[in-house]
């Protein structure tokens, strides 16, 4: 499966920004699907997941409240929206599948989005 991240850029402290990821092939249902961030100097972390059937959700603390990751398996698309943003979720945000019901470790996703940067600053 091939991912294409989109939608990030500049907002400033208490916006939203909707990410979207769309996939290619016709297996998409089959993957779980993640949102992972990375920011300068700072390893890569686990933001959200979502498994096959979107039946099961799970964030990160800090992310919790703020983000929902929504999928729609008829369009091929896993959608991240963040509102709150705070300057801390400044990162390269990435969208990854694995064919694990869904999981919280970058480790066990195959496929990986070129990733968008999403800047949160005044």
């Amino acid at each position: 499966v091939q991912l294409q991240a989109s939608g990030g850029g500049l907002v400033q402290p208490g916006g939203s920004l909707r990410l979207s990821c769309a996939a290619s092939g016709r297996t998409f249902s089959s993957y779980g699907e993640g949102w992972f961030r990375q920011a300068p100097g700072k390893e890569r972390e686990f933001v959200a997941a979502i498994s096959k059937s979107g039946s099961k959700t799970y964030y990160r603390g800090s992310v919790k409240g703020r983000f929902t990751i929504l999928r729609d398996n008829a369009k091929n698309t896993v959608d991240l929206q963040m509102n709150s943003l705070k300057p801390e979720d400044t990162a390269v945000y990435y969208c990854a599948a694995t064919i694990l019901l869904s999981s919280t470790f970058a480790s066990e996703y195959a496929y990986w989005g070129q990733g968008t940067q999403v800047t949160v600053s005044s």
